[in-house]
């Protein structure tokens, strides 16, 4: 009997054991390193090596230069972590049924294809080393990420006539012109030298040729009335005003005066007309050179003297001031808070680190 009772918690301890075995090397095995294709994982969503590398080509461009191993490699980090932070918003955009729709895709791809011959877009997707699919996809995260912005940020902001009127009094100062000013609204395209653009396709011309061609008929899209707030949003390439529909704000004249080919096309028009195709310059003296080619609106013509807060114009300058500070301040937290509640590892990070160590 004692045998026999011995045996049996024998075989107790042993399934104990076995079962304890069994357990660790299931629960190592959720920790097993992935497949060296995967360069990062955000709540269990893979980013492939493939992907990051067709970003990183996109990003280079035609640029003859390359850049050393361990440059590439900070570029690589930074495209890495933005491709993260947009895969966390698109997770959250799917869960809240905000994803773009093939209507809305199709209809950013009608606008984008618009200035070219089917022939010269696909030489763009060429130059860029992406495909119709890669950029259907891009597309339609970009959408996704402002349907899901315009709902979880934009929709909950509301400027009243108080925070109207405070502003106005802590900063009266800033609407008394001592010069005449100049609201302009521009769209660029550049020749192909810049790295980075700044318009709803990631696209800019390949050449100075490419470059012409492109705003002559951005230029002819003006003239046949299309709104020029949404070719600006759509196809210029300064990031610094792309977003805004171009929007250059008030300038005062004597800056202006700075670029006087500006200056003079500018100084012509009537409010609410736009210039002929004027070059744009980098660098000064024999440096100078055509980096590429700019429209100008002239939205408004202020003269000198103290802008008052019964002007619609003086409110709707604040109005709008504040209500980016805010989406800008909530945006910049909601990423945070999206960015806490997902689990993300960043596999290449790790890479870089052991090899730095070695």
């Amino acid at each position: 009997m004692q045998i026999e009772a011995f045996c049996r918690t024998s075989f107790r301890l042993t399934v104990l054991i076995l079962c304890g075995v069994t357990l660790v090397a299931a629960v190592n095995g959720c920790h097993r390193s992935p497949s060296p294709d995967v360069m990062a994982t955000v709540n269990g969503k893979d980013i492939l090596r493939s992907e990051l590398e067709k970003y990183y080509k996109a990003n280079l461009g035609d640029n003859p230069q390359k850049p050393s191993p361990e440059q590439a490699d900070i570029v690589r980090l930074n495209i890495l972590k933005q491709m993260i932070d947009d895969e966390i918003l698109w997770q959250r955009a799917s869960k809240l049924n905000l994803t773009a729709s093939d209507e809305d895709v199709n209809a950013k791809m009608t606008e984008m294809k618009a200035p070219y011959t089917q022939e010269e877009f696909d030489k763009q997707l060429q130059a860029r080393n992406i495909t119709v699919d890669d950029l259907k996809r891009d597309l339609r995260r970009s959408l996704t990420k402002t349907k899901l912005l315009n709902k979880e940020i934009e929709s909950k902001i509301n400027i009243t006539d108080a925070e109207i009127t405070s502003y106005y009094a802590a900063h009266k100062s800033e609407f008394n012109l001592i010069e005449p000013q100049y609201h302009l609204a521009q769209i660029a395209v550049t020749t192909g030298s810049a790295q980075q653009t700044g318009n709803l396709q990631n696209n800019k011309a390949s050449g100075d040729a490419d470059a012409k061609k492109k705003i002559q008929a951005l230029h002819t899209r003006l003239e046949a009335g299309q709104d020029f707030g949404d070719v600006a949003m759509n196809f210029s390439e300064n990031p610094n005003t792309a977003a805004n529909g171009g929007d250059m704000g008030f300038i005062p004249e004597t800056q202006l005066r700075g670029e006087p080919d500006v200056y003079n096309a500018v100084s012509k028009l009537k409010q609410g007309e736009i210039t002929e195709i004027l070059p744009v310059y980098n660098g000064t003296g024999s440096g100078r050179r055509i980096i590429g080619y700019a429209i100008y609106k002239l939205v408004a013509r202020e003269p000198a003297g103290q802008r008052e807060l019964n002007d619609p114009r003086v409110q709707q300058v604040i109005r709008r001031g504040l209500r980016e500070g805010h989406a800008q301040l909530l945006q910049n937290a909601y990423f945070e808070v999206l960015h806490d509640e997902a689990k993300v590892h960043n596999y290449f990070a790790d890479q870089i680190l052991k090899q730095g160590a070695r």
